[in-house]
């Protein structure tokens, strides 16, 4: 790549205006490209805030649903269910987790019958249901992973019927893509899409989100004999290569902002439907530094969306969906 000499070449001419700089973008942001994470509790009518995480909230089921008018409204094309189990319902079989009436398929369902129009995203991984914190069965201080598969399979099948456009693998046991997908098939789910968490990282990033789904109390130990850990990058393609080849249309690397490296090469390497989770971690350092005005919120909060476009990702699960919603939708003639 060669560039001419100044003067002939001034890069300062085309940023000299706002329609100069708007026409020579080299990614832009949509609407279309968020995913909404949101917490859904037990209860009627009732939200409570999360102190980690500013300005997000469980919400019951109810309230999820006007959650979902509001996306659409927004033209957000997705929402993902994340539930807060009651401590109670946690056990070490996780029965919970493919119980057709908790809190998932609940409002899944509701969803789907006051919104049709807007995907539903659904988390499967035993953790929330799990006394012991862990994405899997554990059994004599190991996680087990083909008993575990199967337990996800049973909640793949039950967040299926209960209407999920797309199921998200987020424990990361092995052969769990390939067994979801065959039993999708063999009940007759086919158009049911994976999004698979194929990448994800050990992170010390996600400890809003243990708060916000009540598991940060119950976790024994860590998860770094399952999940990925931050020095490795060649993994994660093999990973990727292999969850696609197992039947998932989507893949997904967590967290987002500290492995932007790792989003542009999937994306390269693959050519896939491509995606990020901009964690709550992440989520709560950007909005914390702001509510502290150390940060200019509006204007973080989209460059740092767009990092994630320029890695190569095709769409970002993020907190800040329906704020940024709102400021593209004001940018609108």
């Amino acid at each position: 790549m060669t560039t001419g000499a100044f003067p002939n070449t001034r890069f300062r001419r085309v940023r000299r205006s706002d329609a100069l700089r708007r026409l020579t973008a080299e990614v832009t942001l949509s609407v279309d490209d968020l995913i909404w994470p949101v917490f859904v509790m037990a209860g009627e009518d009732a939200t409570h805030p999360i102190p980690s995480m500013p300005g997000v909230e469980r919400l019951t089921v109810d309230r999820v649903v006007h959650a979902a008018e509001e996306a659409a409204g927004l033209g957000i094309p997705a929402i993902c269910i994340f539930p807060y189990t009651d401590p109670s319902l946690k056990t070490e079989d996780c029965a919970e987790a493919w119980n057709p009436e908790n809190l998932t398929n609940r409002a899944v369902r509701a969803i789907k019958a006051a919104v049709p129009e807007i995907a539903v995203m659904t988390d499967i991984a035993l953790d929330p249901y799990n006394i012991n914190g862990h994405d899997g069965f554990v059994v004599g201080g190991e996680i087990v992973n083909d008993e575990t598969v199967e337990a996800l399979v049973k909640m793949a099948l039950a967040q299926a019927e209960a209407g999920a456009d797309i199921l998200g693998p987020s424990d990361m046991m092995d052969g769990r893509i390939g067994a979801i997908r065959t039993a999708l098939e063999d009940a007759g789910h086919r158009n049911v899409a994976i999004l698979s968490y194929a990448a994800k990282y050990a992170s010390a990033f996600y400890g809003p989100f243990r708060d916000a789904v009540g598991a940060s109390g119950a976790l024994k130990g860590d998860k770094k004999t399952y999940q990925m850990q931050a020095r490795n990058s060649d993994e994660a393609l093999r990973l990727v290569e292999r969850d696609l080849k197992e039947g998932a249309d989507m893949v997904m690397v967590k967290p987002g902002m500290a492995y932007l490296d790792i989003c542009r090469r999937v994306k390269d390497a693959f050519g896939a439907p491509t995606y990020a989770y901009q964690v709550s971690g992440e989520y709560a350092m950007l909005t914390g530094a702001a509510e502290r005005g150390w940060l200019d919120g509006p204007l973080v909060m989209e460059e740092s969306l767009l990092a994630f476009k320029r890695a190569g990702c095709d769409g970002i699960l993020t907190y800040f969906a329906p704020e940024m919603a709102r400021v593209l939708g004001a940018r609108r003639p």
